[in-house]
């Protein structure tokens, strides 16, 4: 079996919820980031990276949540979960990558700075510029929304990964209505019985 280690919300919300749409068996153990589970020795000695989402499967343990995703979709049934056709599949990759490898670092710039610098005015200059990033990302994203999914009319596990990192917008100072298509896919997210027990997991009665 499957087990999922997540944080509420977090960005591994995504693989929860891409493994509630795919039917697979598994099971989820919360990580409490505010306690520092993730730096607990028992914790690292599965994913010395210390962060979510981590994936423990009969081969091993998965971490990047890009991966996960598409692992997840590879063990669904075909079609379900991602693009058969190559292009699209490449397509649905490079959005999640685009996701995972600017808009999620563009967020943390204003939570963990100290990641990058440990000057404090560079930490704070960071800060500074997440409303703009993180709009000029979305501005981005709204461009290119057609369907009522990231793939169109199909839906893929991009759905998820774009919901995630949607909800994450008003604490960074963007109002999601500035992005009529975001919203109206955040909107029918909400909508799906998966996304509703991912949360509910989380101990969260909505999103």
């Amino acid at each position: 079996m499957l087990t999922l280690y997540t944080a509420p919300g977090s960005c591994s919300r995504a693989s929860h919820i891409a493994l509630e749409e795919s039917g697979l068996e598994f099971e989820v153990r919360l990580v409490d980031l505010v306690r520092g589970d993730q730096r607990r020795p028992e914790y690292l000695a599965m994913n010395p990276k210390g962060r979510v989402p981590a994936l423990v499967t009969d081969q091993g343990v998965l971490t990047e949540s890009p991966a996960l995703l598409a692992y997840i979709a590879a063990l669904a049934p075909p079609g379900l979960l991602a693009p058969v056709d190559p292009f699209a599949l490449a397509r649905m990759q490079a959005f999640n990558l685009y996701l995972a490898a600017t808009v999620q670092v563009a967020h943390a710039h204003g939570r963990r700075a100290s990641r990058w610098s440990d000057d404090v005015a560079a930490q704070a200059s960071m800060a500074a510029k997440v409303t703009q990033n993180m709009r000029d990302c979305f501005t981005l994203i709204e461009a290119d929304l057609e369907g009522d999914w990231v793939m169109g009319d199909v839906y893929s596990v991009a759905d998820p990964y774009l919901f995630t990192f949607s909800a994450w917008l008003e604490s960074d100072g963007v109002d999601i209505a500035e992005f009529p298509r975001v919203q109206a896919h955040y909107q029918r997210m909400t909508q799906r019985p998966a996304v509703a027990r991912a949360l509910k997991v989380e101990g969260l009665p909505h999103a």
